[in-house]
């Protein structure tokens, strides 16, 4: 006979599962990132408050540690997904969000709807640009020569660029009159720069092996812009600005012959 209340034993309790711990070299480049994504946010309260040259001084750090954090990652081996995703995501509003309102704070409020739809095209393009980087991440393994060379202006790059008048401003130029035009004029071509599909230099191209020769040069070169940027920040980012957009014909230039030579290398393997 059965009895009436049989003895019950609860299922075993599956165990738990347990999160690894995460290497500190992992997070060192994520806090990085963070705080490019923080120099970012903080210069929009600046540019909301008039302080238009502590705005740049945000955007100009922000550009700093984004050209650090990638290359902190590779060197202590803690490159992730989910770091690039993050990358991104800080790009987007430091380089892209960031530097519009600061513009529409400054000038382009002036023009009202215009100057705010220069604004929106300008978020825009940075954002159709880094979501175009995302994808190439996945794509198949480029030629050597190609990964000195972005598609479109990188978005420190944009950033620095589309802030250029600021730039300007703050080296001591006055003001004229019409002044938010030719800004909502440069913010047009900013953008348009930003998303092309033009090739221009990328800073990921200067990690290759440096001759011994030139090993001082380099260094006395670096000393001086750090000195520069210290000493005079805007004046040296607004000729830093103007020798990388001289150099986006050479850029091009120089992409087209190295396409050429492969394409003539593969013709001649065929033949």
């Amino acid at each position: 006979m059965e009895p009436i209340f049989p003895p019950f034993e609860p299922e075993p309790t599956p165990p738990q599962r347990r999160f690894r711990p995460i290497p500190l070299r992992l997070l060192i480049p994520n806090v990085i990132t963070l705080l490019a994504l923080a120099a970012g946010l903080t210069s929009v309260r600046f540019a909301i408050e008039g302080k238009l040259d502590y705005a740049a001084l945000g955007i100009i750090a922000a550009a700093i540690l984004d050209g650090v954090d990638g290359r902190i990652a590779r060197m202590l081996k803690g490159t992730s997904r989910f770091g690039a995703e993050l990358d991104s995501l800080a790009d987007f509003v430091s380089f892209g969000c960031a530097p519009a309102l600061i513009l529409y704070f400054w000038q382009l409020h002036v023009l009202k709807t215009a100057g705010w739809l220069a604004c929106l095209l300008l978020a825009f393009a940075m954002a159709l640009r880094l979501a175009r980087f995302n994808v190439s991440l996945d794509a198949p393994e480029r030629p050597e020569w190609q990964k000195a060379f972005a598609t479109g202006v990188p978005a420190p790059a944009g950033a620095m660029m589309v802030m250029f008048p600021i730039h300007l401003t703050l080296t001591g130029i006055p003001q004229f009159a019409g002044e938010s035009v030719i800004v909502l004029i440069w913010t047009l071509i900013s953008t348009a720069l930003i998303v092309s599909r033009l090739p221009t230099f990328s800073g990921k191209g200067l990690g290759g092996p440096v001759p011994r020769e030139r090993v001082l040069p380099i260094l006395a070169l670096i000393v001086v812009i750090l000195a520069l940027l210290v000493s005079h920040p805007f004046e040296t980012v607004a000729v830093l600005t103007l020798v990388y957009i001289v150099g986006i014909p050479v850029a091009v230039q120089r992409y087209l012959r190295f396409s050429a030579r492969d394409k003539a290398e593969s013709t001649s393997s065929q033949a």
